[in-house]
């Protein structure tokens, strides 16, 4: 029997490498593409002796290339996570977000229409929401994004389901909630709050609270997030679906701040500072189409999966090299 075959942009970046690795421990064979702009190769070095891994220096936003590779490899489906991926940087830079997160969409699509591909599996985000204070935000939710990142996310739901509509494509929109965990950069300006908080605490530094802590986040694991993102892109039944990403379960600044304290008791406390104009002070996704329609259901808790961030947060740990030349 065929093993499926997985192509995965954004391979090397965060999300992209746990799902990389993810797949390929379920029996998936895995073309990895990536262009290492924000990704690293360090990410997904541990996969090259996988006999069913094959990766691919490109840029997806170069039609042609993306398309002459749906071609050479057949996969069965795309996971599509290359993208932009700071709210910030895409209100700063509205050409590079549309580059990024909307035409790079259309052409994922595209390709996967020229070369035959059964399925695309898109990485959403519940920036779509808004500032939507209707909780918990179901898939049938009002989408009102207030950044242009979100507003980018929904257009490239809707370019999806306009495939799937008008030319069977099958597509998963995955709208994940706030995403943490071990490859996420905390020396970043756009990362988490949670990668930054780890690196403080390693470092013994105060950490930054805007506001009095009681403001929260679904919080999911990043492990989670790849075995909704494996489930998405193998499960049987799928035509056109929008499912949350997400626990379920409401988790402020202050609770996460106690969960460090408690791996690291001599640390300082919060500095705490005026809150910042517009935050969204509430937000927790329901997680029920995912389960009914993935099977999926969040395993990681809070405690355990700060504990598998703290690991990578020492302040021994290196900044590693964006690129490396067994990728070459």
């Amino acid at each position: 029997m065929n093993r499926q075959r997985i192509l995965v942009t954004g391979a090397a970046g965060f999300i992209g490498s746990h799902t990389v690795d993810t797949l390929l421990s379920r029996g998936f064979e895995v073309v990895a593409v990536d262009n290492f702009r924000t990704g690293r190769a360090t990410n997904i070095r541990q996969c090259v002796k996988d006999s069913g891994f094959v990766f691919e220096f490109a840029d997806i936003t170069q039609e042609k290339v993306l398309r002459s590779l749906c071609l050479k490899y057949r996969p069965d489906t795309i996971i599509h996570l290359a993208g932009l991926v700071s709210v910030v940087q895409a209100q700063d830079e509205p050409n590079l977000n549309y580059l990024l997160n909307i035409q790079a969409t259309h052409i994922v699509a595209e390709a996967a229409r020229a070369s035959g591909v059964r399925r695309v599996v898109f990485a959403s985000s519940a920036a779509v929401y808004g500032n939507n204070v209707n909780l918990p935000l179901h898939e049938t939710s009002k989408t009102e994004p207030i950044s242009l990142y979100g507003t980018a996310k929904r257009v490239s739901e809707q370019i999806l389901d306009g495939h799937a509509t008008t030319f069977g494509l099958e597509v998963a929109s995955l709208r994940f909630f706030n995403v943490f965990g071990p490859r996420q950069d905390p020396q970043s300006p756009y990362s988490g709050v949670m990668s930054i908080f780890a690196r403080r605490f390693a470092e013994g530094e105060a950490v930054k609270v805007f506001g009095d802590g009681a403001q929260t986040r679904d919080f999911i694991s990043v492990f989670d997030v790849a075995t909704a993102l494996a489930q998405a892109a193998s499960v049987t039944g799928i035509t056109s679906e929008v499912c949350n990403v997400c626990t379920g379960r409401p988790v402020s600044v202050l609770e996460i701040i106690r969960e460090f304290q408690e791996i690291y008791p001599s640390a300082p406390g919060p500095e705490f500072l005026s809150a910042r104009e517009g935050e969204i002070l509430h937000s927790v996704g329901d997680p029920a189409a995912a389960s009914e329609i993935l099977n999926f259901a969040s395993e990681v808790s809070l405690q355990k999966g700060i504990h598998s961030l703290v690991e990578v947060s020492r302040p021994e740990t290196v900044t590693h090299p964006r690129f490396a030349p067994e990728f070459a």
